[in-house]
C-alpha cells in the first residue's frame, strides 16, 4: 500500500516538519496518479496550512530549511510553493534566493500554484539581490537625471522611507529635494 510505503521513507515522521504526530498521505498536484515520487507523509498541522484550513503560522514553516534540501522532488515543490506563499518573510526570501530546483521540478512547483490561483508573488530586489520592503532606506548606486525636471540625484545619494510599485518588481518610488520620483531598483543598494 503506498501510505505504508511512504511511512517507512519517511520514518513516520512528517516530510516537512519531522513531527510524528497524527501523519497523512499528501498527493502533491497536479498529478494524475499517485505514486510514491509525488506525493509526501505530511502532519496535520502542515496539511491544514498547505491547503489553506487553517491561517499560516510562520514561525511553524522555518523547517523548511532543513526540508528544502530533501532528494525528493515532491518535498522541494511543497517547500517552494510554502516559501513563496512566505515571500513577505526575510528568511523565506534567503531560503528562495538558495533553493536550487531542475526545470522538471520548478516546473511542477509553479504549475500547481497556478492551478490553485496561488501568486507566486514578485519581490522586489536591490542591485546586490537584496529584497526590498516598504520603509526601507536606499543608497543610489548611479548618478540619475529625473525625467521631466531639472533634478539630477547623485550618486550615494540616501533615499529613505520608500515605496514599492505595485506589479513592477523593478520600480520603487522615493523622495529626493521634496519631489516624489520613479526609481529603477538595478540603481540601488539596500541601506544598512
Amino acid at each position: 500500500m503506498l501510505e505504508e510505503q511512504l511511512l517507512q521513507r519517511s520514518e513516520n515522521k512528517c516530510e516537512l516538519c519531522q513531527s510524528g504526530e497524527t501523519l497523512k498521505l499528501y498527493a502533491v498536484p497536479p498529478q494524475s496518479a499517485n505514486n510514491v515520487d509525488n506525493c509526501i507523509i505530511v502532519c496535520d498541522t502542515c496539511l491544514s496550512q498547505i491547503e489553506k484550513n487553517k491561517e499560516t503560522e510562520k514561525n511553524h514553516w522555518r523547517c523548511l530549511t532543513t526540508s528544502m534540501w530533501s532528494e525528493l522532488a515532491a518535498v522541494q515543490v511543497v517547500s517552494w510553493r510554502m516559501l513563496n506563499r512566505l515571500s513577505t518573510e526575510g528568511w523565506a526570501v534567503d531560503n528562495l534566493d538558495m533553493m536550487y530546483l531542475d526545470d522538471e521540478t520548478l516546473a511542477w512547483a509553479k504549475a500547481a500554484a497556478e492551478d490553485e490561483n496561488d501568486e507566486i508573488i514578485e519581490i522586489h530586489k536591490d542591485c546586490n539581490g537584496s529584497p526590498l520592503l516598504a520603509g526601507d532606506s536606499i543608497v543610489l548606486t548611479k548618478s540619475l537625471d529625473v525625467k521631466g525636471s531639472t533634478l539630477n540625484a547623485k550618486l550615494g545619494t540616501v533615499v529613505k522611507n520608500i515605496r514599492l510599485v505595485e506589479n513592477n518588481t523593478d520600480q520603487i518610488e522615493g523622495k529626493i529635494e521634496g519631489q516624489v520620483i520613479v526609481i529603477l531598483t538595478k540603481y540601488v543598494r539596500k541601506q544598512g
